[in-house]
């Protein structure tokens, strides 16, 4: 089935169309909300927010750009709103500072995966880590993010640099990270994630 006959099925509200759109997104979108995401549950709940937003709005879909790119799209948005939401729970305290710049000298080890990167990403706060996936992998701005959270533009660029720091931290101490057979289990753009996200830890 093409595409096009995918979308014909879901805007006319095909349940066969819905399910089978959703068994070949799933693994993708699920690796956009286990990076937004405290846990696989938190995770599965984002995805689950953005397929009923997908669906609601799929007669909005002029056709035009990437159908993939306008579903990403929407399960963003709906991972920021689920982190607006709940920010409230979250424990501002691990917003620890840093220990002197000194400690992130050297280069981080060959040896990791692009799965170790994105699982270290994972681990981060709950501010940084929103920062730096809308900023590092999304590509949004500073003015963007502030609107998006409610923040300031310089708490963007503060939280990012805090975000960039503490992962070159977490990756230079490391050899290689632990495995994460969930993060596994989803498929996703990792190599090109992992990468744009090295270029910011680095540059």
């Amino acid at each position: 089935m093409t595409e096009k006959e995918l979308l014909r099925l879901c805007k006319k509200n095909n349940p066969k169309g819905q399910k089978l759109l959703y068994k070949i997104y799933h693994g993708t979108l699920m690796g956009v909300c286990m990076r937004y995401a405290k846990s696989k549950a938190e995770a599965e709940d984002i995805l689950q927010m953005a397929m009923i937003k997908i669906f609601k709005n799929i007669d909005s879909y002029s056709g035009s750009g990437s159908f993939e790119g306008w579903m990403k799209k929407i399960t963003v948005n709906t991972a920021v709103d689920n982190f607006r939401k709940n920010a409230k729970h979250y424990n501002h305290n691990d917003f620890e500072d840093l220990k002197d710049d000194s400690m992130l000298s050297g280069d981080i080890p060959d040896s990791l995966e692009v799965t170790d990167i994105l699982n270290t990403i994972r681990q981060l706060p709950p501010g940084y880590r929103i920062v730096f996936n809308l900023y590092a992998i999304e590509g949004y701005s500073h003015k963007e993010i502030a609107r998006k959270l409610g923040i300031t533009e310089n708490t963007s660029k503060t939280q990012l640099l805090k975000a960039r720091k503490k992962l070159k931290q977490m990756l230079l101490s490391l050899s290689r990270l632990p495995e994460n057979k969930v993060i596994k289990e989803v498929k996703t753009d990792f190599n090109k994630d992992a990468l744009i996200a090295m270029d910011i830890i680095t540059e």
